[in-house]
């Protein structure tokens, strides 16, 4: 494990302040029409969430962004969000992310995507695009499962098992985005994106999205 992969982890952790704690994805949304009620539906609508919705469209962001325009992809990712708290979550957690690296590091970081501000902020670290997917895509399932434990409610092996039970998935998607064009950007997780939908109408919310 090199410093760089330990400054990564850092920027990924719960403990960094990017305020991931108050976005739910739309899971709040789905815990309370009883989608999601167990480890076994957790699991399930997480998959569909990595594999098919924002976990892939993030994963080719980022992996552009570690060498491409950030300025032209980070247009590309905020057309790219089905609603509008879907959009809110990734612009306030991207920019929460440049804020911090930029006081950390004296750098100069633009407001972005958080895929694309996290991509324009570990260049310079110069990791295997399979690394940096890796983690930004743990730390997605992480977040959400960790929401899941405390409001299904859920037992902490519980959840901790379920995203056990998703990191080769998790390996796989960050392998074939690590490769990917903007021509394989897309997504089918309807679902997800209805619930993200109906969750900004929601009478009685704790989370943001």
């Amino acid at each position: 494990m090199t410093p760089a992969h330990l400054t990564l982890i850092q920027w990924l952790s719960p403990a960094f302040p990017t305020g991931a704690f108050a976005y739910s994805h739309g899971l709040e949304r789905q815990i309370s029409t009883g989608v999601v009620t167990d480890a076994a539906s957790l699991e399930v609508w997480l998959t569909n969430v990595l594999r098919y919705g924002a976990g892939w469209q993030d994963a080719v962001l980022l992996a552009q962004s570690l060498d491409g325009d950030s300025s032209a992809l980070d247009d590309l990712a905020r057309a790219l969000q089905p609603c509008a708290e879907r959009l809110q979550e990734t612009r306030e957690q991207g920019a929460a992310l440049a804020r911090t690296v930029a006081g950390i590091t004296g750098r100069v970081l633009p407001m972005r995507s958080l895929p694309v501000a996290l991509g324009e902020a570990a260049k310079p670290l110069d990791l295997p695009k399979l690394d940096v997917i890796s983690l930004y895509l743990q730390g997605l399932a992480g977040n959400l499962v960790t929401i899941a434990i405390r409001h299904i409610p859920l037992g902490q092996t519980e959840g901790q098992l379920v995203l056990s039970r998703l990191l080769p998935l998790i390996h796989d998607l960050a392998r074939s985005a690590a490769d990917a064009t903007l021509d394989d950007l897309g997504g089918c997780a309807l679902a997800g994106d209805l619930a993200a939908l109906q969750h900004e109408t929601q009478d009685v919310r704790i989370f943001r999205t």
